[in-house]
């Protein structure tokens, strides 16, 4: 299954409010920006465990879809071994079910050591501070998908792509990685349609709660 190069998303425009909108990318950039500067130190620190732990970069990119299907490089710590990517690469290009399929399993023998602390603790995610700040992420959205999955998605699906990929979103404090591809999908197509910048902070609140219970996450 080949790479697109761009994905298109749904047409329709769907309608909101321009102060909403104005206040997202407010907090979006005034957060990320003061995130950045307190965690510095343990940024360095996980940088330093995940170069000990196993070979590699420390910092993992990967090509996803963001806003209206445009194509961006996502930031994240790395948390398997250098040849993850090409043996999910094998998983996706069998992929013939959207509702069933399942990115993560409880077991997957492509984390790292450290890899399994920063999932569970989403510590993995910090580096996507740097994409909000670009602008082609915000605090909260629909996860940002791969482009051989996103290249799948029905007319109706695409309308996830109407609205900034998020580093939290609806589905992520609705189950995270125990959930299957389709219910994903449900979750983010509902954040589409209800979205409001009240919405957003309902989600950030409960985020905290989830990150510090572990919940779904492996």
């Amino acid at each position: 299954m080949g790479q697109s190069s761009s994905v298109p998303a749904e047409r329709k425009e769907l309608e909101y409010s321009g102060w909403q909108l104005a206040a997202k990318r407010v907090l979006d950039f005034v957060v990320a920006l003061i995130l950045i500067v307190l965690v510095s130190p343990l940024w360095l620190f996980i940088v330093l465990w995940i170069r000990s732990d196993s070979s590699g970069a420390a910092i993992f990119k990967q090509t996803r879809v963001g806003l209206r299907g445009k194509p961006y490089t996502i930031y994240k710590f790395r948390t398997m071994v250098q040849n993850a990517e090409a043996l999910m690469k094998d998983k996706l290009e069998k992929v013939d079910n959207l509702e069933t399929f399942v990115f993560q399993e409880k077991e997957d023998p492509r984390i790292t050591r450290s890899g399994h602390f920063l999932r569970k603790t989403s510590l993995d995610e910090l580096p996507q501070l740097i994409n909000i700040l670009i602008g082609n992420m915000s605090l909260v959205g629909p996860r940002p998908e791969v482009p051989e999955i996103a290249k799948l998605y029905s007319t109706e699906q695409r309308q996830r792509l109407n609205v900034l990929p998020g580093v939290t979103g609806l589905a992520q404090v609705n189950g995270r990685s125990e959930l299957t591809l389709g219910e994903t999908l449900v979750y983010d197509l509902e954040y589409v349609r209800a979205w409001s910048f009240w919405l957003d902070l309902k989600i950030l609140w409960k985020t905290i709660f989830v990150v510090f219970a572990g919940k779904g996450a492996f």
